[in-house]
């Protein structure tokens, strides 16, 4: 693989979602590139040319990915749990910052059910779109984990404009930056940023892979060092930095099973699941840990009438 080449994951990492904007692109420009389970449309997996896939719904039995699907539903319902006991948490640091961070987890997770699900046709419009915005809002969870994270460093305080209208602005420019590379990808729009490589059957994009690859790992890292530096040396406590540590092992895994278990278990079921629930699985819990960890920094209610948030 060179640098922001997709062509080794469309084929060997089944249901990796942006690869459906690749789908379209060859679809467009040179229909002979598809082969295989990719060659009819109606039926095609998510991936490109994929060594193995599931069936869209109703072709040969298929159900989609079903596994999937599943735990999505439940992650929903967790994360919306999650929301509603950061709620409560009136008086905790950074509550409105993190509360929205759950909501930009919670938001790709119905993008992720449709994008990995197989649930519309390959090379459609509406999957095309459905994609490029999931891709926005991964974009865009990952800067909200970094301003929560200098949040935590109380550099701004929280819940304020100083904090709100910097979170907001850089959200927004990540979703719609993203969302136009990904659009530009599949449909051509302006062939300027997310253009065809060339030739276009390598399917590469250096721009696509920078903001879903390695922005995420870069924004990840950098929480993990904010939050120790807080944690550790402003807090001066060791118990919260083992949930950071942990969530971060869960997400690590999450990422190992999506490139690594993935396809074996595609192929050990017969098409008919594959790992991508287990990563979701472990990222929802990631997520969940993250909670954790931010509950054990920061008190839920005020110590006297009149006071502000405060750290424990």
């Amino acid at each position: 693989m060179t640098f922001g080449d997709f062509q080794q994951l469309c084929s060997s990492t089944p249901s990796y979602p942006w690869c459906n904007l690749f789908y379209r692109q060859l679809q467009r420009l040179s229909p002979g590139t598809l082969k295989g389970v990719s060659s009819n449309a109606t039926s095609a997996p998510v991936g490109v040319n994929p060594q193995c896939g599931i069936l869209r719904i109703g072709n040969e039995g298929s159900v989609g990915n079903v596994a999937n699907i599943a735990v999505c539903g439940a992650s929903i319902i967790f994360v919306i749990f999650l929301i509603v006991l950061c709620n409560r948490r009136k008086a905790a640091v950074g509550r409105v910052e993190f509360r929205t961070l759950l909501i930009f987890y919670l938001l790709t997770l119905p993008f992720q059910l449709v994008t990995t699900g197989s649930f519309l046709q390959q090379g459609s419009q509406e999957l095309v779109i459905v994609t490029a915005i999931h891709a926005g809002m991964v974009a865009s969870f990952f800067w909200s984990l970094i301003a929560n994270a200098l949040v935590s460093t109380q550099v701004v305080e929280d819940g304020t404009p100083s904090s709100i209208i910097p979170y907001t602005l850089f959200s927004t420019a990540f979703l719609a930056g993203t969302l136009y590379v990904a659009l530009d990808i599949a449909l051509g729009i302006t062939q300027t940023i997310g253009g065809a490589s060339s030739p276009v059957e390598s399917i590469r994009s250096i721009p696509l892979f920078v903001l879903t690859s390695i922005w995420p790992a870069a924004a990840s890292f950098l929480y993990l060092c904010i939050m120790g530096y807080v944690v550790l040396s402003v807090l001066q406590e060791s118990r919260p930095m083992y949930f950071y540590l942990l969530s971060a092992a869960l997400f690590v895994l999450a990422q190992l099973a999506l490139f690594l278990l993935n396809r074996v278990i595609c192929k050990g079921s017969s098409t008919k699941i594959d790992g991508s629930f287990v990563a979701t699985l472990l990222e929802t819990a990631a997520v969940g840990v993250l909670y954790l960890a931010w509950n054990s920094i920061t008190e839920g209610a005020w110590e006297d009438e009149g006071d502000g948030p405060y750290y424990n």
